[in-house]
């Protein structure tokens, strides 16, 4: 099932409120250095990071190695099939291969129960096929808000394979925004008000810039559930 996503573009301005960082050296394991999950979220003021801080989070280290090649053997052989398209059909993806997946082995359906039960409220009805995305290295995402006929207040989204950076842009106000730094094996999770109110997209390779340092991008791999609407 593909979603009607809305596009808007904006003009991104300098951080003025930046939560403290580490070294973002690229460690042997192809991920960044350990964070604090504070730490990965810097915004255009104190007041809007707070006032988001119940609806965006970012847990690091949320699946291990071993989760990450499960979810891996599982998607390679299909993807593997398809070929990455450029011309998404209302022009919000660039460079990606998608699919829907239901069934998954035992060690997936554990990391995928494990999602769910940390980021929906209990008993939300969710979206039944867990929607996979897969970016080339020269792919990203623009800015776009989900269509609410399709899905609920609620997104969680494993990344996998590599660091990245989501930008969150009010929609109506483009000097109000966060970045969230995504490290490989992390979970974002957007609620409410940042679902409806802010675009989020994935930056290019070539403007992936944390907090002025630089987080190469490599392909990457979004395994993503939703919750129904209300």
């Amino acid at each position: 099932m593909r979603l009607l996503l809305t596009v808007i573009k904006h003009t991104h301005k300098l951080p003025v409120y930046t939560s403290r960082l580490r070294c973002l050296s690229s460690c042997a394991s192809g991920g960044l250095l350990p964070l604090r999950d504070e730490e990965l979220i810097l915004g255009s003021s104190r007041e809007l990071v707070q006032g988001l801080g119940s609806q965006v989070e970012v847990r690091t280290a949320f699946i291990t190695e071993e989760e990450e090649g499960a979810f891996l053997r599982e998607l390679e052989p299909g993807l593997k099939k398809k070929r990455y398209e450029f011309d998404h059909w209302d022009d919000a993806i660039h460079g990606y291969r998608e699919t829907e997946r239901l069934r998954w082995g035992a060690a997936c359906e554990e990391v995928l129960n494990r999602v769910r039960s940390v980021a929906f409220p209990e008993g939300s009805p969710l979206l039944g096929p867990v929607h996979v995305l897969d970016l080339d290295k020269t792919g990203y995402i623009k800015p776009h808000i989900d269509s609410v006929k399709f899905c609920g207040s609620t997104i969680a989204g494993l990344s996998l394979l590599s660091d990245s950076i989501m930008r969150l842009v009010r929609e109506n106000a483009s000097n109000e925004w966060l970045d969230l730094l995504l490290p490989r094996r992390s979970l974002y999770i957007l609620r409410d008000q940042a679902r409806y109110n802010f675009t989020h997209e994935i930056l290019k390779d070539e403007e992936s810039v944390f907090n002025g340092q630089r987080v190469p991008r490599q392909r990457r791999i979004s395994v993503i559930c939703r919750n129904l609407p209300g």
